[in-house]
């Protein structure tokens, strides 16, 4: 095969919506093998190395990990918070009848994981820290799977899928500005608090230069950071405060989240994936691996995910509140749902904030349970929609016979 044509058939590949929840999955799949072999202590200091950025006084200093989770992360919740804010303006979101479905569903899906998790952990107060953990969807691969298997699904479903996970990523940041958030040092708040007027001074002169947005960004990254409130939602605050018009042309919002969107996609979560996805199973019991933390991770994310996701939109839609994604049926609905339970990055995320300073042992049993019940959802998920969706072609092929 040619050079042109292997340049081609990349191309295409990145293209396509399914390729960022391959690439993650091969990242994660990297990490476990590295977590598990010879390779594993040099895996380990990579992680742990020492990383530094000092400024006469102010200095900031933490293991390589720390600064994909707190600096590339808010990245991710950066380009979470321009989605949202299109959404929401101009989007799927916009309107009541297209957000009363996605929504319900989005709540349902963050309690009843909630609730299965806490029924597990309640007479542990430490394991209690991780109740949100199983709440997550991660809408890579979710989305993922859903255009490898559902390619013959209504594109309704596709939206829905989109919109709960859209909603669902509102829910974290709540989640983690409430919950995962300690010791608040007021001056950096002040601090933050001022560069975010000062973005809203920008964009009330309507700049239309990047670069003070950019530089004002960082400032309020760095104050976040050192504020006790987890730097990821100076990410998500900032996008809030990004210009944005209906015309793409013309949204600095659209054009800044458009130039991201390969970097996220193919780098930043890729590498989070890489960085908290090694398990090391050699040498650990069953009993060790399944404990009440992981098995309510798994509950939650297995059970929980579906159950609430997919009661919410029965009820809704047996009370009028709305109506089923056009064209889809209760079981073609019921496989989206079960998507919903892959948790994976997000998950991960929360995992790594609820037990930032339990250690080794439940950061293990957290990745387990993340990856056992994002597995289980993702196969039920997508063997259920590939039915689903074959069913359809073999119609469609009828008909056109």
């Amino acid at each position: 095969m040619s050079e042109n044509a292997l340049i081609i058939k990349w191309k295409n590949f990145i293209q396509t919506d399914a390729s960022s929840g391959i690439i993650l999955v091969l990242a994660s799949l990297f990490a476990l093998v590295l977590a598990n072999s010879p390779f594993s202590p040099a895996y380990n200091s990579f992680l742990e190395f020492p990383v530094s950025i000092v400024l006469g006084s102010f200095e900031i200093s933490k293991p390589l990990v720390l600064w994909i989770n707190d600096g590339l992360m808010a990245i991710f919740f950066f380009v979470v918070g321009l989605e949202i804010k299109r959404e929401l303006l101009y989007g799927q979101l916009a309107s009541k009848e297209q957000v009363i479905l996605p929504f319900l569903a989005a709540a349902a899906g963050i309690i009843f994981p909630a609730l299965i998790y806490v029924a597990l952990n309640y007479q542990d107060a430490i394991a209690m820290n991780g109740w949100a953990i199983p709440s997550a969807t991660d809408i890579a691969f979710a989305l993922g799977l859903f255009i490898i298997f559902g390619k013959y699904l209504p594109p309704s479903l596709k939206i829905f899928l989109l919109s709960v996970a859209i909603i669902d990523d509102i829910g974290a940041v709540i989640i983690i500005a409430l919950f995962y958030s300690s010791d608040l040092a007021p001056n950096s708040l002040l601090i933050a608090s001022v560069g975010l007027l000062a973005l809203l001074l920008f964009n009330r002169l309507e700049l239309s230069n990047k670069t003070p947005f950019i530089l004002v960004s960082i400032i309020v990254w760095a104050a976040v950071l050192k504020s006790g409130v987890h730097a990821t939602l100076a990410g998500f605050a900032v996008a809030l405060f990004i210009p944005i018009a209906k015309d793409k042309s013309e949204s600095m919002s659209y054009q800044i989240e458009h130039s991201l969107h390969p970097w996220i996609a193919f780098f930043v979560l890729p590498v989070f994936a890489f960085s908290n996805a090694g398990v090391e199973l050699i040498g650990t019991s069953v009993s060790q691996l399944f404990t009440p933390v992981s098995m309510g991770i798994i509950g939650g994310l297995f059970i929980g995910k579906q159950l609430g996701i997919f009661a919410a939109c029965y009820a809704a839609i047996k009370l009028k509140l709305c109506t089923l994604p056009k064209d889809a049926t209760w079981s073609q609905l019921y496989g989206v749902c079960l998507l919903c339970g892959v948790g994976f990055t997000m998950s991960l995320f929360i995992g790594s904030l609820a037990f930032e300073e339990q250690g080794l042992a439940y950061q293990t049993q957290v990745k387990v349970g993340v990856l056992v019940g994002s597995i289980m959802s993702g196969v039920l998920g997508a063997l259920l929609i590939k039915r689903s969706s074959n069913k359809l072609k073999i119609a469609g092929d009828k008909n056109e016979n």
